[in-house]
């Protein structure tokens, strides 16, 4: 796919995981719940994608990053399909930032993922409407997690065991059992069941204590 480097691909129309941020994001674009997702990719740094596809070829063969520089080829392909990176010289990652570009750009239903609880919580003050997606959450402690819980539409599991055992209780649907994904709020609830409804495919729905935990779970969780 050209990872870290001038030819990455920054589109992609496949699913890589059923719930992932990206595919979730992807769908609620497609149904038009957003028109804009703050996403983060190698090479451009925070990235402002209005496409599935540029979301899912972005964030659907990536994740874990943490820092990144300017790629001047990354950055024309995410612009030449659509996407706007607010910082194009340093590739800077501040999705805070990138949300106020979004709905300044015109943008009004904005999803955004954040691995950092205070960029989660500066981002509910300054723009309630946003949905907030907590990703790369291995390692956190139980304080962050509270913290995503309340701020966050939704959590992933990750390997994270503070969140299968802080947010998880609290949550109102959880969509996966090995690495689930949990909603925290009635509107991502809905996201997740309205995906379900317009995937192809077998799904099991049943009542249960959150979190339910598949035969397959990461070990050890962190």
């Amino acid at each position: 796919f050209g990872m870290c480097s001038a030819d990455r691909q920054v589109l992609s129309s496949g699913e890589y995981v059923g719930f992932g941020a990206s595919e979730l994001i992807s769908y609620g674009l497609s149904a038009a719940l957003f028109d804009a997702a703050v996403i983060a990719c190698e090479g451009a740094g925070t990235v402002i994608a209005p496409t599935p596809g540029l979301v899912q070829g972005i964030g659907g063969r990536m994740s874990g990053l943490v820092r990144t520089t300017p790629i001047p080829g990354v950055i024309a392909s995410i612009e030449l399909n659509g996407g706007i990176v607010p910082f194009r010289d340093t590739a800077a990652l501040d999705q805070p930032e990138g949300v106020g570009v979004a709905f300044a750009s015109g943008y009004s239903r904005v999803a955004v993922t954040v691995a950092l609880p205070a960029d989660a919580r500066e981002i509910r003050e300054a723009f309630p409407p946003a949905f907030i997606i907590a990703v790369h959450t291995t390692g956190i402690t139980p304080a962050e997690a509270s913290e995503f819980a309340d701020t966050c539409d939704i959590v992933t599991a990750c390997a994270s065991r503070a969140v299968r055992e802080v947010a998880a209780p609290r949550a109102l649907l959880q969509a996966g059992s090995s690495i689930p994904v949990f909603a925290m709020t009635g509107r991502a609830k809905d996201l997740i069941l309205d995906k379900i409804k317009e995937t192809g495919g077998q799904f099991l729905v049943t009542g249960a204590k959150l979190p339910y935990s598949g035969d397959s779970a990461p070990d050890p969780l962190v």
